[in-house]
């Protein structure tokens, strides 16, 4: 199996802070990524945020978010440089992976 090294990021937000549309059209029109896939969480909380949870009965808005992509590292590296200003700092991790690059047949 062939590989390819790519790098994985992940962005932290909550709903209620109103970034994710803009983040996904800019990463979707402007960055031109692989793919993107935005995850809702049920519950939590950052270093110095509460605790936010869904209940059977509470339709909270302000739930967490996490968007996650990857693509060739220095192309994520210039995507990085992009949203330093837009993102708080400590809501970004990334780590090297590899991605199956199929037979080369």
């Amino acid at each position: 199996m062939n590989s390819e090294p790519v790098t994985v990021v992940r962005i932290y937000v909550s709903e209620g802070q109103g970034k994710v549309d803009a983040l996904l059209k800019r990463l979707h029109d402007w960055e031109h990524l692989r793919g993107v896939t935005v995850f809702r969480g049920i519950s939590g909380f950052g270093e110095n945020s509460p605790l936010r949870t869904s209940k059977l009965l509470d339709l909270s808005l302000d739930l967490p978010v996490v968007i996650e992509f990857f693509d060739a590292p220095d192309k994520i590296a210039r995507v990085l440089e992009h949203l330093e200003n837009d993102i708080q700092p400590h809501h970004i991790v990334w780590w090297t992976a590899q991605m199956n690059a199929g037979s080369g047949a």
